[in-house]
Formats: C-alpha cells, structure tokens, sequence
C-alpha cells in the first residue's frame, strides 16, 4: 500500500510533486499537472472535507488514483491551517508591540503627573492600599463611637434613638444636646463601657483641631520634627558599632560621640559650661503583649502606672494623630512628663515633647520622644532636652514583649548636682535606659500577679484576705500609695534645714502643701525628707527595714513594740516584693494597722508605708473601692552611690560627658544612698502652718536618722 504524505507547496507554478511509500519503504514520486493543481484547489474553496464518492469523481476525472485525492486534502486543510496560525500571530504580534509602546508612553506620563490638591507626585499602589486601610479602620472607629455616644444620649434622655433623630436639627450635631461632661466622655473615648465610666470628665487633652494658635505649617515641622527623630532612633536601636561602643576599661557600652555626630550633625540646645550629654541603651524581656505595652505607654496615666518610681506626672496636651485603632501606628501627640530619682538633693526633670508611635514591621513597634522647640516654656529646673529616645517593642511568640530602650537628653545643671548622688547621675543609670527596662520588667511582674486569683488551699498569710476583689482591692490601695509616695518627693517650694548636713548627710528638707485631692486627708500636710550615705550594700539595708523583728528600731510608730504580719500578697517571685499588713501591740493603738509594700530591682528597692483604721482596712479587704482610702504614705529608697560594678554590666550602655566627681570615698568604697521621707497631716484647717510645727517634724526625722545609724553600726560615719 502507497501512503502519499507529498504536499502542494514546494513545487514549480506548473506543477507539484507528491511522493508515496512503497511497502518495502521506497518512495515513489509523484508530479501534478497545474490544471490538476488548478481543479483541487478549486473544489477545495466549495468543499474542504469530500466524502468518498467525490474523492472517486475527482480521481477519474484527473486520473490520480483516490489515496492521492484523500491525502491531498489532508495536506491542504494542514497547510491552509498553519497559514491562518501564522497570520494570526503576526496580527497578535504587532498588537502587542502596539500596545507595549502605548504602556510605555503611560508609565513616563504618570511620573510627570502632580496631585491638584497638594502639587505633589500621586500615591503609590502601596501607599494607596495603606491609606485606604487607615480610612476604613478610622471608619470603623467612627461608626463605633457614634453608636456609643447615640446609646447614651438615648440613655440619659430617655427616649429612643428615632425620636432623638427626629428632634435634632438637620445642621446640627448629636454632640450639641449632650450634657458637656457626658460629650467629653462619649467622644473621647474608644474603649468600653468601663473605660468610659473610669475617664475622667475633666480630661483636657486636644485634638489636632483644637490645638489654638497652630497653623498648618507648624503642624507640618511638628510632624516632619517627629518623622527625623524616628529614624535617627530606629538607626540607634539597630546599629551598635561604631555609634555604640565597649572601652576597655569599662563592662559598659557608651554613645561614641565622634560617630554620633558625623551620623547625626546637630547643634547643642544649651552652650552653657554645665551643659552635659546623657545617652544609654538596653534591653530585656517583659512580660506583657506588644499591643498592650504600646498602649500603656501611649497613655499619659498608663505611663505613670509604668514606671511610678521614675515618671511622677505626665499628661497628653494635644493629639495631632491618634493613629490607627487597631495598633496605633502613625500616632503623633503633645505629651509633658516629669521624671525624678526620687530625692529631694536632686531636682525633678521636666520635658515637654513629642511622641510618635510606628510600627514599622509585623509584630514590631518603635515609640519615639524627642523635645520640640515651640513647647519649651523654661519651666524645667534642670533644664532638660531630650533628644531622640525611646523604645522598640518586638512581639515575642509567648505573650511577652523584648523591648530595646534608647536614652539620650541634653541637660545644664544650673545649680551643680548635690555630690551624694553626683557619681550616681554623671555615670551611672539614674535617669538611663536600665532603670527603664528594669523598672518596666518589675511592673509587668506585678501585674501578673495582679491577675492572679487566690487559690482556697493556699490563702493569704493570715487568712485575712479571702476573695479576688479583696485582693485586687488592696492591691490597687497599695499602688497608689507608692505613686502619692513618689510624687510628694519631688518636693517644690521645700525649705531647708542644714542641722544634719555631715559630711555623709544632706540636711533635712521640708515642704508644707495644702492638701485637698480625692485619696488623701485634707488639710495641711508637712513632707519632711531627707538622703544619707551608708557604707553597706543596699540589699543589707533592704533586709534591715522590711525585717518585722527590728521595726520596733527605727519606726516611732510603734512606741518600742514588736509588730506582726496578719496578711501578705506577693507581687513578684522574689520573696522581697511583697504587700503586707501589719499589726503593732500598741496599747493605746489597737485601732491600727499598717500597708506595707516592698519591691526591689538590682538597681536599687523602695519601702513604702502607711497607716490606716481597721474599719477604713476592711473596706479594701472585703473587696470595696479603694481609691476613695484617704492615705498618707511615708518610706525609704535604696539604691547604689554609683560605684558598684552593677551600673556596668549587662547590655547596658551609658555615657556622659560629665567628669566623675570627687566624692569622699575612694573608688574602691561601695556603699548605699538612702533617702527617707515622712508626711504628716499638721492641721485640718487651711490656715498658715506656724514655723513651730515644720521644726517638730525635722526633729522627727532627725532622730529617726539617728535610729538607723545606730541599728546598723553606722553612727560613727559622719
């Protein structure tokens, strides 16, 4: 059998050539005629696809036999198929070439296009996607306070919200027929019914647009201010050599100063001989989610709660960008703090800044502060300027938060630091990014053992509290106890009193003040405070004062008498940070007990101490509101002079350029700086307090300095 597999288009115009296998496999070549060509080609525009008994007309019509007729078509129908194909792809082709160049043109046009509102280049996909998702959650977090405010005016009204609807007029704002206190809390608020019932009414922090008297390009410099000091913090966070580096003689890393500023060019805010830089830098785990921890610090009075022994007031002025509702990424705001050591020889520094929280990657936040020019209103006694500092808050797998925390203010002294704490400030981390870290680290603990519940089959030492709302309630007494405590030492308007200034003494330092906030007694209330140097390790002087078997030492307050502990709540793993409730055997006293809470840090612990009614105690016990406990709280703070290799090591880094001073003691001498405060409530009436009072409390802690020294074999160190 022949199989014709020749084809139509290599021969000559006259005539083609076809070839068939023989079945031994030879070929056989086959030539057509051009009117053969011209009569199939013919029949093949009418008829692509002859059936048989046209293929045998077609044969005995040309004299081909019929299997050259049928793969004849065959060929064509695959010829005139490749030929369409290939027309095709050339049509497709030029097309696309076409439509390449026109993509081309487009993409050149649009980097020449500007926005007609701003004459800036337009957003790009990315930038725009980010941008639609901000408005869709701010959106969102319209919608949910327009359901909170409506809900209570339909509350406080009385009246359903179609009828609230239809008595409102049509220009008019929902916000106009509220009680003012009520709008502010509505408003203000994007947390639930408790926290809107907690926020104060009083609240006066701004919005962007009411901030008075700020026009559109201050507010761009603030935003641009903030952006910078973003960055130069992120690269601060990041980069350790050359910026940070390691001397040889020292565990301690310092800012190089010489990197920094060829990084960072800059102009010294203060140009005073007793202006001095201070930076630092730390990190460590805290045991609190990322997203809680960026609020927190957000949150003037969440920042407090924070670091009650180092920030001891604060409060937002104005909200230029509260940032996204879910993280707060893009928040922008006015903030005033007030951070202090706690002594009444060192003055309080007082910033006004800026805080801008980014989040800059999945699960990681940077908050920034850094000082501003138009909110500098010279009210700082140390004159303090911060530079770009802050925090970076990393989201660990477990629920806990690394965070890396960056220090760095400009500060002139005008009065020269007293020399007890000189050592202590100049070179070591008063005011640096480990007591930060440290304190944060200390307050997260609390606060888990905040949340704890009391298990029945292990009750609080005593007995005494028996519920979780006792426990929290005593709690939350004690903590503000320690803030009230560490507020008052900040002491303004103190006079002084130098009968003890020794050499290893500071003299007596004593505040009168009118007392008439919620939570205290009213009436005038006398501070007396004063810090001493003891040649012992602080965690000794520790053990001393929170040992019930030796109060009866050193507190006046029980007359000589042995005191016993009726109730204990830890607060933290270390046995040390703890509350207590103590009992003194004092005959004409049994109406008294005392609130105790102790914590302590490798850089220092803090004793704090009130005394309440029993009745009043029982409140806080049995689970009632403890914040209406009027308290007046007094204390001890321990901490290291500033010599001891503790304030060297670890990851954190410290620098100054302030000279080391030349304190007493050698640089071998390690020892304690105590300071110790007394308040007391003179008089109920407001009148002026006569000179007689404010001497019989210098007295009072005059000899309870005496009483100390004595206790711990120190009265022979003058």
């Amino acid at each position: 059998m022949d199989f014709v597999i020749g084809g139509v288009g290599g021969a000559s115009s006259d005539e083609q050539e076809a070839y068939s296998h023989s079945p031994r496999g030879k070929k056989t070549y086959h030539r057509h005629t051009s009117h053969q060509i011209q009569r199939l080609e013919a029949f093949f525009q009418d008829c692509p696809h002859p059936d048989e008994n046209q293929r045998r007309h077609l044969s005995r019509e040309l004299g081909l036999e019929c299997r050259q007729i049928k793969f004849w078509f065959q060929n064509k129908r695959t010829q005139t198929k490749a030929q369409n194909e290939r027309a095709g792809n050339s049509i497709l082709r030029t097309e696309n070439e076409r439509i390449q160049c026109e993509n081309l043109a487009i993409k050149e046009a649009l980097k020449k296009v500007i926005c007609p509102a701003c004459g800036g280049p337009p957003f790009g996909e990315e930038e725009a996607q980010r941008s639609l998702r901000k408005l869709q959650l701010e959106n969102a977090q319209l919608k949910e306070e327009h359901e909170k405010v409506t809900s209570l005016l339909a509350k406080y009204i009385g009246k359903p919200i179609s009828e609230i609807d239809a008595l409102m007029p049509a220009s008019g704002s929902i916000l106009n027929i509220l009680p003012q206190g009520l709008a502010n809390q509505g408003a203000g608020s994007s947390g639930g019914d408790n926290e809107l019932n907690s926020r104060a009414p009083e609240n006066n922090t701004l919005s962007v647009y009411q901030v008075k008297g700020m026009s559109e390009m201050e507010r761009a410099l603030i935003s641009e201010t903030a952006a910078g000091a973003l960055d130069e913090l992120i690269r601060l966070l990041r980069i350790n050599e050359p910026l940070w580096i390691k001397p040889s003689s020292s565990e301690r890393y310092v800012l190089d100063r010489d990197s920094y500023d060829k990084v960072f060019p800059r102009v010294s805010h203060f140009r005073s001989s007793t202006a001095r830089l201070e930076s630092s830098k730390y990190w460590g785990i805290v045991t609190m989610n990322a997203v809680n921890l960026v609020e927190m610090i957000l949150d003037s009075d969440k920042w407090v709660d924070l670091f009650p022994t180092i920030v001891t007031s604060a409060r937002t002025i104005g909200v230029f960008d509260p940032g996204m509702s879910v993280d707060r990424s893009g928040s922008l705001q006015v903030m005033h703090g007030q951070m202090h050591i706690l002594s009444p020889l060192v003055p309080p520094r007082e910033f006004y800044f800026l805080r801008h929280c980014q989040r800059i990657e999945l699960g990681v936040w940077v908050i920034v502060d850094v000082s501003y020019d138009s909110l500098n209103e010279n009210i700082s006694p140390s004159r303090s300027w911060r530079l770009p500092s802050g925090v970076m808050i990393q989201e660990m797998p477990n629920g806990c938060s690394k965070v890396i925390w960056v220090e760095h203010v400009e500060v002139d002294d005008k009065t020269q630091t007293h020399r007890l704490y000189r050592d202590l400030i100049s070179n070591g981390p008063a005011y640096g990014a480990h007591r930060m870290v440290i304190n944060l680290q200390r307050m997260c603990e609390r606060l888990v053992f905040f949340s704890r519940e009391i298990s029945p089959t292990h009750p609080e030492v005593g007995g005494v509290i028996t519920s979780a709302e006792g426990r929290r309630s005593v709690m939350e007494l004690a903590h503000r106890m320690v803030k009230n405590f560490c507020a008052a030492l900040s002491m303004s308007g103190k006079l002084d009193f130098p009968q003890l200034c020794e050499i290893n003494n500071s003299g007596v330092r004593v505040s009168v003040r009118q007392s008439t906030g919620r939570g205290q007694p009213g009436g005038t209330i006398v501070s007396a405070a004063t810090s001493l140097w003891l040649p012992l390790l602080h965690q000794r002087v520790f053990d001393f004062f929170t040992d019930q078997r030796t109060r009866l030492q050193w507190d006046i307050l029980t007359n000589g008498n042995p005191v016993h502990e009726i109730g204990h709540i830890s607060t933290g793993n270390d046995p040390g940070n703890c509350i207590s409730l103590i009992r003194p055997f004092v005959p004409t006293e049994n109406n008294i007990m005392m609130l105790q809470e102790s914590n302590k840090d490798p850089l220092g612990s803090i004793i704090v101490y009130a005394p309440i009614d029993i009745p009043t105690m029982n409140l806080a016990i049995n689970g009632k509101d403890s914040s209406v406990i009027p308290i007046l709280p007094s204390g001890f703070i321990i901490s290291d002079d500033g010599h001891s290799e503790i304030f060297g090591g670890g990851g954190v880094s410290s620098s100054s350029n302030g000279g080391r001073s030349s304190a007493s003691s050698s640089s071998s001498s390690y020892g304690s700086l105590l300071t110790l405060a007394f308040q007391i409530l003179v008089s109920t009436s407001t009148k002026e307090l006569n000179m007689e009072s404010v001497a019989t409390v210098n007295t009072l802690i005059s000899s309870t300095v005496h009483k100390i020294r004595v206790a711990l074999n120190c009265s022979s160190i003058e």
